[in-house]
């Protein structure tokens, strides 16, 4: 089992940046898909970002899309979520997963019961 650790969250007024890290030990970091998720208060965690366990292939949340780059150094078992343009409903705590499939889908990448280990988590809060 892999262990992850977030870090990079904080306070930014909207329109600001961000770079959250996502740090790994334990199993073979390379051989997972790595996801991004945030849960806002009140609702439900939702799906931000993927990428594949080569990086060769990433996916967004439309409410990211454009805005959000995820990318992972293998070589450093890290995966990055940049986050530009942020608005206030980014507000949430993130936070990182891993999953050993190698079928990216929606169904196994944007759904968190597809990731079988979590971090615990980075707050992001964005003001007005």
């Amino acid at each position: 089992q892999v262990q992850l650790v977030e870090s990079g969250g904080g306070l930014v007024q909207a329109g600001g940046s961000l770079r959250l890290s996502c740090a790994a030990s334990g199993r073979t970091f390379s051989s997972y898909a790595m996801g991004w998720f945030r849960q806002a208060p009140g609702k439900e965690r939702e799906f931000v970002a993927a990428i594949s366990w080569s990086g060769g292939l990433t996916f967004y949340a439309e409410s990211v899309e454009g805005r959000f780059t995820i990318s992972r150094d293998n070589a450093k078992n890290t995966v990055y979520l940049e986050m530009n343009s942020l608005k206030p409903e980014d507000t949430g705590v993130y936070y990182c997963a891993a999953t050993e499939t190698r079928k990216y889908t929606r169904e196994t990448l944007f759904v968190d019961g597809q990731y079988n280990a979590w971090g615990q988590g980075t707050q992001v809060t964005v003001s007005s």
